[in-house]
């Protein structure tokens, strides 16, 4: 059992994601998109066309973990949500939908010497 620490968000991206994405292309999602921190320590739900899959990007103090699930059953049978807004999930029970209105994060890019 992943245990998270407390404070951690849960997002479900709303609309539809391609799922030949990996690493780099969701993490720019989360920083264009979304204007977040890839490496927030916060959840990142993203959806499949056909709602058959989902891929869920977090980073903890390690790195980036990117886990994909392929779902069973007819997830077709809900809706999803609309694109223009973003799901976030706290309490278990609580969600509440907003608009992606946050500040823009940048990347401190330095050059490791040491791997030169």
């Amino acid at each position: 059992m992943i245990t998270l620490p407390t404070g951690t968000k849960i997002w479900i991206i709303a609309g539809i994601t391609d799922m030949r994405c990996g690493f780099n292309g969701l993490a720019s999602k989360v920083q264009n998109t979304l204007k977040d921190d890839p490496f927030s320590g916060h959840i990142f739900v993203f959806r499949g066309r056909s709602g058959k899959m989902v891929k869920i990007l977090w980073a903890d103090r390690d790195g980036l973990c990117l886990f994909t699930k392929r779902l069973a059953g007819d997830p077709g049978r809900e809706s999803a949500p609309d694109a223009s807004s973003v799901i976030h999930a706290t309490g278990g029970d609580r969600v509440a939908t907003s608009q992606t209105d946050r500040t823009a994060w940048h990347p401190d890019i330095t050059r490791d010497k040491t791997r030169e």
